[in-house]
């Protein structure tokens, strides 16, 4: 195949649930793009198609499922069979594959995808593509190290890694978490695995910020403080208490507040936090298009810690108070413990969470953020470049 033909990345992204697997799959891709490639994005996610995807890049929309425990999931939308709709999945993600030949394959987070719907993918691509890479991307942090093990080898992801992947690649920095010392991985599957770094996220410019500062009508000598809970899916109580923090102060706060709650935010709770948070002069948002934008207008951002959202903050030079959730998965607490121990975040356990120690942490933060802007302004992202070398490197051995 000729060096300079198109170069083909379908990339496949099960979102379940929440806004963190797109919105990563996306940063990446925009940041995979160059001179002929292209790139296509399976999704399971029901709000891909409120995004703007820049040219040569598309996304091929298979149908949402929705997870009820960590190993049940039901169709989001239509209503029918479970089995019926994982059979659609996998035939759409199967045909996709076959027909727009790619020249690296790469899988978010699942090993085997949703219930295993990938697997026929990638033994389709090892049986006619050999030459076809195929690329595991695991975020820094699964679960907890005897929970992941667990499930790996009731699932056989352990072979599924050493025999179906070209390379392992961990968006984390190996000091801050070893999944390879964590999940026991062996050699064999060790020597494939590549730890990028952390990804970064578009900063936008000063004017840009002044523009968001001034529409949510944020003062000069203002701070402004952002809350969001991701997707909104398990916000709810972290909203509440926000709100429960605002109505209970004694005297005007310090501090301007936005709440995004999150499109999967249930509607009825989304209305009450929405109803209490007017009669505060609060404005609240349920999706916010450029994150990027309002993390980096904000002097604080309060959040739940998840991968995707941490990466948007730090990307801005922001601090940030993590609330983790310590359900169905305990990721979070781990990347907030992890975090916290490098200065880059502060956090409350999700069990003490409560209005008045919310409110001392955040007048903390503002009164004294120095420590933790200098942490995060010696911090440095270093995925893309990282991946970027892999491709550059996959092409060059291209004949």
């Amino acid at each position: 195949m000729a060096r300079n033909s198109t170069y083909n990345i379908l990339m496949y992204s099960h979102d379940t649930y929440g806004l963190g697997h797109i919105r990563r799959t996306m940063a990446i891709a925009a940041h995979l793009l160059g001179p002929r490639v292209n790139i296509l994005i399976l999704t399971g996610s029901p709000i891909a198609g409120r995004f703007s995807f820049p040219e040569q890049i598309d996304f091929v929309r298979i149908p949402g499922m929705i997870k009820k425990t960590n190993d049940e999931y039901l169709p989001l939308s239509i209503k029918i069979n479970v089995r019926h709709a994982l059979d659609i999945r996998k035939n759409i993600i199967t045909a996709t594959a076959k027909t727009f030949q790619p020249q690296l394959f790469i899988v978010d987070k699942e090993p085997l995808g949703l219930r295993k719907e990938v697997l026929p993918t990638l033994k389709w691509l090892q049986r006619s593509r050999p030459d076809t890479r195929a690329i595991l991307g695991l975020r820094d942090i699964m679960d907890d190290a005897a929970t992941v093990k667990k499930d790996w080898r009731d699932k056989g992801v352990y072979e599924i890694l050493q025999n179906l992947y070209s390379e392992i690649w961990v968006y984390g920095n190996r000091e801050f978490y070893n999944p390879i010392k964590e999940y026991d991985i062996g050699e064999a599957i060790s020597q494939k695995m590549y730890f990028t770094g952390y990804i970064p996220r578009k900063i936008p410019g000063p004017e840009a910020v002044r523009n968001i500062r001034k529409e949510l009508g944020v003062k000069p000598d203002e701070k402004l403080v952002v809350v969001t809970t991701g997707g909104g899916g398990d916000g709810y109580l972290v909203m509440r208490n926000y709100v429960n923090m605002l109505e209970s102060a004694a005297k005007p706060l310090p501090f301007k507040s936005v709440l995004i709650t999150g499109p999967f935010m249930p509607k009825n709770k989304r209305r009450k936090i929405f109803k209490r948070a007017r009669k505060l002069g609060v404005r609240g948002y349920h999706f916010y298009r450029q994150m990027e934008k309002i993390f980096a207008a904000a002097d604080l951002v309060v959040c739940m810690g998840g991968y995707n959202t941490l990466c948007e903050i730090l990307s801005q030079g922001t601090p940030s108070l993590v609330i983790p959730r310590e359900t169905p998965r305990r990721e979070q607490l781990i990347r907030a413990r992890a975090f916290k121990r490098h200065q880059l975040v502060d956090y409350i356990p999700w069990a003490e969470l409560e209005p008045t120690r919310l409110l001392d942490k955040i007048l903390s933060f503002l009164k004294n953020p120095e420590p933790y802007l200098e942490a995060i302004s010696q911090f440095r992202f270093t995925g893309i470049e990282t991946m970027q070398q892999r491709i550059h490197d996959f092409r060059s051995k291209r004949t």
